[in-house]
């Protein structure tokens, strides 16, 4: 059968180029150079995500307040704060020969999609018509000076852990997060931990918020522009932030039923509509590689280029740190460096603001970086240190060279180049050859842990960053594996300070587990693997469980097989006990400052685990006594709640009754009524509330600790990170290669690509990721053969 064909002449192709669009929206883009092939890339990006990439250039650029009005200037203002300033030659040298030229095709390409809908309004997406506002052109530099939606940490954790260790002690900060490896936080010589606000966070996290979208935030006066300088609760940010991670594993050819390796790679992210990330196929002489990126970048980060295979999860390499000046009493805006003050660097910028005037504001930087709180009556200011303002850092970008490399030598010698995200590197070729490399920028602390603020006066500086080639390898295990989910995998002894703040072993556990457990893997079972609920912490749980008098609630829990199924009745009994009671019981417990207590959430899951195995003083004069009341006492009202939630059945009682995955866009608040001229006008959406732009809801299983990450929300249970993207690569076979993407490949609502993949994804199934020509073809749909014009 042959697939239909559109035709397009696109002012800026140098020669023919297609995209090649299979039965489940992923493009096979050809081209006859590399020029022409990023050129292509950017222009099916703003094909199928326009809204999404035109929103992310905006939000990061601090360019939201013209499309949006005054409820966005605060928001603007701190994310150009955060903009690359540096030396723009360093910075595009950083990423590889042709990374400017690269970017420059790419955005080219997007800008002629652009010119093309402003040509053909009927192209233009929806989401436009109902804002009321129009995508703007690119440059090259807009792709590498956005650092705000890169992942890099501390800054937050150390401010919540001065204000834990000012009120209590690092037994109640490790509830909160463990340190590991150990090593104690001290408060350097002339810090008040106790006298450091919350209000440092206030503008890191506006500046690396999403963009939401109310009606509320719509219609604010100018007069009432900074009133919207907080869009996030601080424990929604947390949650998040502790749920971002991923699982990746590779599998030697020896240990899978083809002989060849299988590598398995499932990022895991906050979930929208569209999807964060994309999957895309690319081919150009010299050049043909497969997998998943982001829509504003050009290249793919995870996949594979017909010899190597390549996936990523985040290493937790400490790369901020929040510094507190003493400011000038005469002057606030000089603060104390070495034996006198040193002047603040004044940055004046010019808002244009949707609505009214343009505003011209000021942005303040110290050496370190920018200012985010200033206390002149106080005599003190802040601001944070982060690899962000590096030469390299701009996320994922690295891959442009990376994706490229063929053997394990050339992969190796990319990653000295690769900044941010710090990242666990595993690959596979098809010599048979296994590895796991971590990389990114990780500075050198010489005399503090970067657990906690220090003083800006240059006593506490970076000494460079550390050797990539002294951060630890893998090459060929003998157990002929090698998994990573974000927990601490440093090798015991590693002489090097990396971070302190890792992810729970829940996932890595449960992964290593199935990996050493014995029997061939497979692309099936690597499938299975991605999207199996066990839960290690209502295992370890089972075994308090079993010891608790019996009653209607132990009777449901002892004997099950701790596996959180959409369709599992004592699933929903444990989640609703651990997040609605047992959790914040504990604390209550635990941390009687209802201050701190304040701080905890989420909670360091083995840290809680640990507590609640061994109870210590802290639980009273009969530690096992009083943990197993706590537990009693929490798990009987935990059962009253799923009665009242659920009905009085336990026979119909079903985890995937409340946890749910939903995927919201940011105008779903908007009523259908205003959808009509927007091109939503016909059948299916009369009366349909925010179907058209929401997708879902679905049941899910699974929770944060399982290898199927779906971390939710406690207040209704929906499912908001996790993995949207997943690849299983046969290494050799490629093929045989599996994948989705939810809810769709597409960003726009009127394509049957929006939402097509999200209910397999619920179901946790696949599509194959096909790569050879013939395979290409085959599954095609739509051909979209562009021109020069």
């Amino acid at each position: 059968m042959t697939s239909p064909v559109e035709h397009l002449a696109v002012p800026g192709l140098a020669a023919p180029a297609e995209i090649i669009v299979d039965r489940w929206g992923i493009p096979h883009i050809r081209a006859g150079s590399e020029a022409d092939l990023f050129f292509v890339q950017g222009f099916n990006a703003a094909r199928d995500r326009l809204w999404q990439i035109d929103l992310w250039r905006k939000r990061g650029l601090g360019l939201l307040a013209a499309d949006f009005g005054p409820g966005f200037l605060a928001q603007d203002h701190a994310s150009r704060l955060f903009l690359y300033r540096g030396d723009m030659a360093a910075e595009w040298a950083a990423y590889g020969a042709g990374a400017r030229e690269a970017c420059t095709a790419f955005v080219a390409g997007i800008n002629a999609y652009v010119a093309q809908v402003e040509a053909e309004p009927g192209r233009l997406p929806p989401e436009f018509g109902l804002a009321g506002t129009r995508p703007a052109r690119w440059e090259a530099e807009d792709v590498v000076r956005i650092r705000s939606h890169g992942l890099t940490r501390n800054a937050l954790s150390e401010v919540l852990r001065a204000h834990v260790l000012a009120r209590s002690d690092a037994a109640t900060d490790a509830l909160r997060k463990l340190v590991d490896p150990p090593v104690e936080a001290v408060a350097a010589p002339g810090i008040d931990l106790a006298a450091i606000p919350l209000a440092v966070l206030t503008v890191f996290k506006l500046a690396t918020a999403g963009v939401t979208l109310s009606p509320e935030r719509l219609a604010c006066p100018p007069d009432e522009a900074w009133r919207w300088t907080t869009v996030t609760d601080l424990g929604e940010v947390l949650r998040e932030q502790e749920m971002t991670g991923s699982n990746n594993w590779v599998v030697d050819g020896a240990h899978t039923e083809t002989g060849r390796p299988i590598l398995a790679n499932d990022p895991h992210r906050a979930h929208s509509v569209p999807s964060l990330r994309y999957l895309v196929h690319l081919t150009a002489p010299g050049l043909d590689v497969i997998g998943a990126g982001e829509p504003v970048i050009p290249g793919i980060s995870l996949g594979h280029n017909g010899t190597a295979a390549f996936g990523l999860t985040i290493f937790y390499s400490d790369q901020e740190d929040v510094y507190v000046y003493e400011t000038d009493s005469e002057d606030p805006r000089s603060y104390r460096y070495g034996d006198g003050f040193e002047a603040m660097r004044r940055v004046d910028e010019r808002f244009v603001v949707r609505g009214t005037d343009d505003v011209e504001l000021p942005l303040w930087f110290t050496r370190h970086g920018p200012v985010l709180l200033d206390q002149p009556e106080e005599n003190r200011a802040y601001a944070v240190r982060s690899v962000w303002f590096e030469p390299g850092s701009s996320a994922y970008l690295r891959s442009l060279d990376s994706m490229r490399q063929t053997s394990l030598p050339a992969f190796q010698a990319s990653m000295r180049g690769w900044g941010v995200p710090s990242s666990n590197h595993v690959y596979a070729d098809t010599s048979g050859t296994i590895a796991w490399v971590p990389a990114g920028w990780t500075p050198v602390r010489a005399n503090w842990t970067g657990l906690l603020p220090v003083p800006g006066d240059g006593r506490f500086e970076w000494a460079g960053m550390l050797d990539m080639d002294l951060l630890p390898r893998v090459v060929d295990p003998p157990a002929g594996f090698i998994a990573t989910a974000n927990e601490m995998n440093l090798p015991e002894g590693y002489p090097h300070a990396v971070g302190h703040e890792w992810v729970d072993r829940s996932r890595i556990s449960r992964i290593d587990e199935v990996l050493a457990s014995g029997g061939p893997h497979s692309v099936a079972a690597a499938c299975a693997l991605q999207t199996d609920t066990l839960s290690v912490p209502a295992r370890r749980m089972g075994r308090l469980v079993d010891a608790l008098p019996e009653t209607a609630a132990t009777r449901l829990l002892v004997g099950w097989n701790h596996h959180l199924g959409a369709e599992s009745g004592p699933a929903a009994l444990f989640e609703v006990w651990w997040s609605q009671h047992l959790k914040p019981a504990l604390f209550a417990r635990l941390v009687p400052d209802p201050a701190v207590r304040a701080l905890m959430v989420p909670g360091d899951v083995d840290a809680i685990l640990a507590v609640l195995e061994a109870p210590d003083a802290r639980f009273g004069a009969d530690p096992a006594q009083d943990r197993d009341a706590l537990l009693a006492t929490t798990l009987a009202a935990a059962f009253a709640d799923c009665a009242a939630r659920l009905g009085p059945d336990t026979t119909g009682w079903a985890w995937g009754r409340l946890h749910h995955a939903a995927f919201e866009h940011p105008l779903a608040g908007f009523a259908v009524a205003g959808f009509a001229g927007a091109g939503f006008a016909g059948a299916g959406f009369a009366g349909a509330g925010t179907a058209p732009l929401n997708v879902g809801p679905f049941p899910h299983g699974g929770s944060g600790q399982t290898p199927m990450h779906t971390g939710y929300r406690p207040a209704d249970f929906r499912t908001i990170a996790g993995a949207s993207v997943r690849l299983v690569i046969d290494v050799g076979n490629w093929d045989a290669s599996r994948a989705i993407n939810a809810p769709g490949q597409s960003g726009d609502p009127r394509s049957p690509h929006y939402r097509d993949l999200a209910p397999l994804w619920a179901a946790g199934e696949y599509v194959p990721l096909s790569y050879s020509r013939d395979a290409v073809d085959a599954a095609a749909v739509l051909r979209i053969v562009l021109t020069p014009a």
